[in-house]
């Protein structure tokens, strides 16, 4: 199976949990504002936070662009400061498009001002490299 990871990070937590998928992967983590091309792409890891209670519209751009002849399916990691909202517009623009999203997404705290400090911890980072390897482990 071939799989890319890619992220879209305000501060910093997206990029801590795409390179932790990434190097669990044994693949690259890209920066979705460097416009990463992907050609076969079994699996991509999108991960990106939730500001202000939405997805980024960075990253939604970046969804609607997607070919879903060069990218079959998806699965989300996501940080926000409460940890538990998805993404669920990244998700719906991608199934859209015809890129089928993974039910499973891993949802994990992130930190806005003083909400939520020290998060991503490195637990839940840890835990991002962990859902990548038995996520391409069931497919």
């Amino acid at each position: 199976m071939k799989c890319a990871v890619v992220y879209f990070s305000r501060t910093g937590h997206s990029r801590k949990l795409a390179k932790a998928v990434a190097s669990a992967l044994k693949t690259g983590a890209e920066n979705i504002e460097n416009d990463p091309m992907f050609s076969g792409i079994d699996l991509l890891f999108i991960a990106g936070g939730i500001y202000g209670g939405a997805s980024d519209p960075v990253m939604l751009r970046f969804a609607d662009r997607l070919d879903p002849a060069l990218v079959k399916k998806a699965v989300l990691v996501t940080s926000s400061a409460g940890g538990s909202r998805g993404q669920d517009q990244l998700r719906a623009i991608l199934e859209r498009n015809g890129i089928e999203v993974l039910k499973d997404e891993y949802k994990c705290r992130g930190n806005f001002l003083l909400i939520s400090l020290r998060h991503p911890s490195q637990k839940e980072i840890d835990g991002a490299a962990a859902f990548a390897v038995r996520v391409t482990a069931g497919k």
